[in-house]
């Protein structure tokens, strides 16, 4: 092998691979679904590699060619991890919208103090938003919602060059904003919870007044947690679908932020 054949295969080949198992492994590792936590480590490893594998010949032209030096190289290896970070972030939050509407229905429901471990964000988590958190992550497989996160990391490389990182400033900016429309989802989400907890609790407030020696709270806290069950057994599906559908326009949403 001449030295021109082994500088071209170290950068066209180990080099190439390298920058772009930095991004997608990261993004990899805390994307939704394959990222989740019981998902054991070395098997989102190698579900990284295998698909870094596969990806990176498509992805040599966007690689500096010649090799830089080390200082540029560590560099550049920084700003892909930081790229693949904030990719699977974003995915996160967008998940993490689920969450939110979990809290607030068991907030509603009176089952707050109901917590359990919720394997999709390795915490703490109240019973109905692990519950909506794993229909979500199994829903994003079925609907095969997640070929549009590996196509986003994909198409990641024509919106963040390897060698151009948007700014701090563009980053926290895209990252308020994805956490704002991941809260406005999740209180359009628990819109009919809202109302009807506000409801019985305007009408639980009126009969504390005018019998003032009924236990008002021991009569709440029993149909509030009626109501709210009856509730989400009547729009989980809506919920759901109406979250699925926010999921791919929050993507579109990030590279509308991201090109400005």
């Amino acid at each position: 092998m001449t030295p021109d054949t082994f500088q071209s295969f170290l950068t066209t080949g180990v080099f190439a691979f390298i920058l772009v198992f930095v991004r997608v492994g990261t993004a990899i590792m805390i994307m939704p679904g394959v990222g989740n936590a019981f998902v054991p480590a070395n098997i989102r490893l190698y579900y990284a590699l295998a698909f870094t594998f596969v990806i990176f010949p498509i992805l040599q032209n966007k690689v500096p060619n010649p090799i830089p030096e080390t200082i540029t190289l560590f560099t550049l290896i920084i700003m892909e991890f930081i790229a693949g970070l904030l990719l699977g972030t974003i995915m996160r939050v967008l998940l993490g919208a689920i969450d939110i509407a979990g809290m607030i229905i068991a907030t509603q429901s009176s089952l707050a103090n109901a917590q359990l471990f919720n394997p999709a964000f390795a915490s703490q988590g109240t019973v109905i938003g692990s519950f909506l958190t794993m229909i979500a992550t199994l829903l994003l497989l079925v609907t095969d919602m997640h070929h549009l996160m590996i196509t986003g990391i994909i198409e990641s490389y024509d919106l963040i060059l390897i060698n151009q990182l948007p700014s701090m400033g563009d980053i926290a900016r895209i990252l308020i904003e994805e956490i704002s429309l991941s809260f406005r989802i999740a209180i359009q989400m628990t819109a009919p919870f809202l109302i009807i907890v506000t409801i019985l609790n305007v009408g639980m407030g009126v009969m504390s007044k005018l019998m003032p020696q009924v236990q008002v709270f021991m009569l709440a806290v029993p149909i509030q947690i009626m109501l709210s069950l009856i509730t989400l057994g009547m729009i989980i599906s809506t919920m759901m679908l109406f979250w699925l559908d926010h999921f791919d326009q929050g993507f579109q949403f990030f590279y509308t932020l991201a090109t400005k």
